[in-house]
């Protein structure tokens, strides 16, 4: 149910805490990894907890390894939460003349309490770079990507619901897709967005960022950065999962100008920053990996030498991910 995209893995997942499209229903990794089989350093075999559904027994080692980016021992074995398919889904874009109202649309609905599943927002760049990719016809406007699970009662309400909310915020024209190809069709657009908008500028690369702030904090912070990626010469498109108050700015760049690069890392920074300011976090679901060891410590301080003792005290010779979280 969380919906990994592009060419993510169980495994990967697990290990860097990843989410994907479904996490503002059915939550990330975190809460769909039951327990986990791990090869140590020393050879050792561990399972992480029982099938039982509840446990107080001891420290919570399946939650210590996922997240661990491979820094604490071998995953080999994965045991995950299912759930059953709902009885009717339905799918729905929705344009808004703004990314602030997109967003705060998103954030009234959360805060309504309304069950949606997926709560996507792509931008105007990225609305323009997925019809060109995908050879679609959505507005090139800031838009929404729903997606409603349950009970046809259930679904109808919450669509309701979602319009009534919308339409506050200038949203209107929403485009319905019921039917599993179309829903299809519709989501793989928003799966290959990375790849449509590398295809704006052929030659360039892209760096894709990753930051997660209070849901209440969400169209402030998506506010700032827009305005500043638009002060910019470089090329930037803005989309996440906002339902849960996580989004990714793609920054378009010349491998090959010294200048663009800086100024890719320099607006990359910036967005950091402007998370931990607003009390999130610099990484949603990619990871600490080597790009954000220093955003790390400014994270989560001294917590950072707890994290370094177990990584000691599991793998004294540095076996797994040398330099990957922790400074060496």
């Amino acid at each position: 149910p969380v919906d990994p995209g592009a060419d993510a893995t169980i495994g990967g997942m697990s290990a860097t805490r990843a989410s994907g499209t479904n996490a503002v229903r059915y939550g990330t990794m975190r809460e769909n990894v039951l327990s986990l089989t791990v090869v140590l350093a020393d050879g050792r075999i561990i399972n992480t907890a029982s099938r039982a559904r509840k446990s107080a027994a001891g420290y919570d080692l399946t939650h210590l390894y996922v997240g661990s980016e491979g820094t604490l021992g071998v995953i080999t074995e994965i045991r995950l939460r299912l759930y059953g398919v709902p009885e009717t889904i339905t799918a729905a874009v929705c344009a808004f003349p703004t990314v602030e109202n997109a967003v705060s649309t998103v954030i009234e609905i959360i805060q309504s309490a309304i069950p949606i599943a997926r709560a996507e927002l792509l931008d105007d760049v990225s609305m323009a770079a997925i019809n060109r990719y995908a050879k679609l016809d959505h507005k090139e406007v800031p838009t929404l990507f729903f997606e409603f699970h349950g009970t046809p009662t259930s679904v109808a309400e919450q669509v309701e619901n979602v319009k009534a909310i919308a339409a506050e915020y200038g949203g209107h024209e929403f485009k319905w897709a019921s039917r599993p190809e179309d829903r299809n069709k519709l989501w793989k657009a928003r799966h290959d967005a990375y790849y449509a908008t590398l295809q704006l500028n052929p030659g360039f690369s892209g760096l894709s960022t990753d930051v997660c702030v209070p849901i209440s904090r969400l169209a402030e912070v998506i506010y700032q950065t827009r305005m500043e990626c638009d002060a910019s010469q470089l090329e930037c498109a803005i989309l996440g999962h906002v339902g849960d108050g996580n989004f990714h700015t793609l920054i378009l760049f010349d491998p090959g100008s010294e200048d663009q690069i800086a100024e890719a890392r320099r607006l990359h920074d910036n967005m950091v920053e402007r998370a931990l300011a607003a009390d999130g976090t610099c990484t949603g679901e990619h990871g600490i990996g080597i790009g954000k060891i220093k955003f790390l410590e400014q994270e989560m301080g001294e917590g950072v030498s707890v994290m370094r003792a177990l990584k000691t005290a599991l793998d004294p010779d540095n076996l797994f991910n040398p330099g990957k979280i922790f400074r060496e």
